[in-house]
């Protein structure tokens, strides 16, 4: 039976994750590392979290001399790396906290898995999960390829990149194998109501502003979440040892379009006029360091691995509107006083 390690599977994408790898490798032992800081959530994960082949493991990445015992007690067979803080406004408000858990943490995750496999490292695989944010900012045209070079422009992306950078090192000067991807903003259902699309519904629900920055030009490409845990499911299993994966869901939509089809969406499933929603956009003070727009090539990963997005960006976001509808209990227990003080000092 193999051990597996998955690092933030309570988190929005980690849950995901967890619960692919749990419910299709019954053969797997599945432990998820998790903080439990405000993004990660034992909610996320409770229709398996009474499956014999998972157990939960409650720690934090920076505490080397625990990430060091975890891997001599257990001796995992694989790692699959997602534990990461992740929301750019937070990092710019904190940018060391970013530091110490995205790049310390992933270091303490190479030293223990690259000590614990020493010279052995057949069977074994280091996946660490990127963004294509540490691509930097895209002009009107072209697309990240695996290829790009990094131009990080925020604290966040900036400590993925240097992350990432480590991760291909102990490659190289070790022979870890590892396997990297950088992936497109993903969106879905379980993901903590700080990001645009689970923010604005969850405002439009409760009649609240939707505070857009700048003049919502902004242009990202979206990735729904379940298509992102298939195209992990094929890297980690499939994927090349040193090779960068780049996944993206062919979906590019400037910030205020997406907010317009969402007040729209929500306005019929809400029973409310046409037009009440939109209604609430309200634009506030740019970020500093705002990248124009991202834009994902992620024709390797189809070449290589067959894998491409299996729904539309209507059909995806009409699945993850549906289920916070229906999961508004959620919506409400994640939205705990320290993350509407945090709300109120961001967009106040």
């Amino acid at each position: 039976m193999k051990k597996i390690l998955i690092t933030g599977g309570a988190g929005f994408i980690g849950s995901h994750v967890v619960r692919r790898f749990v419910n299709k490798y019954p053969q797997y032992q599945i432990f998820n590392l998790d903080a439990l800081t405000y993004a990660g959530n034992l909610e996320n994960i409770k229709d398996i979290e009474n499956n014999s082949n998972y157990t939960f493991v409650k720690g934090d990445i920076v505490d080397e001399s625990f990430i060091n015992d975890l891997f001599k007690l257990h001796d995992f067979d694989g790692v699959l790396h997602l534990a990461a803080e992740s929301h750019v406004d937070r990092s710019i408000e904190d940018p060391l906290a970013f530091v110490k858990t995205n790049v310390i943490g992933t270091m303490n995750l190479l030293n223990a898995a690259k000590n614990q496999w020493k010279d052995n490292f057949a069977g074994k695989r280091f996946y660490h999960i990127s963004t294509d944010e540490v691509y930097g900012s895209l002009g009107a045209t072209g697309l990240f390829t695996e290829e790009t070079p990094y131009d990080p422009n925020s604290p966040y992306s900036a400590s993925k990149a240097s992350s990432d950078h480590f991760v291909r090192a102990y490659g190289e000067t070790y022979g870890l194998p590892y396997v990297l991807t950088n992936c497109s903003n993903n969106y879905g259902s379980y993901h903590f109501p700080e990001k645009l699309i689970p923010l604005f519904i969850n405002n439009i629900i409760n009649n609240k502003s939707l505070p857009v920055y700048g003049d919502g030009n902004y242009t990202r490409d979206w990735l729904f979440v379940e298509d992102h845990a298939i195209a992990i499911d094929l890297v980690f299993h499939e994927g090349k040892n040193h090779e960068t994966y780049n996944i993206g869901g062919f979906n590019e939509w400037k910030n205020i379009d997406l907010v317009k089809l969402l007040c729209k969406i929500m306005d019929g499933k809400l029973g409310r006029e046409q037009g009440t929603s939109e209604k609430l956009i309200t634009y506030v003070k740019d970020r500093p360091g705002h990248d124009l727009r991202y834009a994902i090539d992620a024709s390797k990963i189809n070449r290589e691995l067959g894998w491409k997005p299996s729904v539309t960006f209507e059909e995806g976001l009409e699945r993850t509107i549906n289920w916070y509808l229906n999961n508004q209990e959620w919506l409400q227990n994640v939205t705990s006083g320290a993350y509407k003080d945090y709300y109120q000092k961001q967009y106040s």
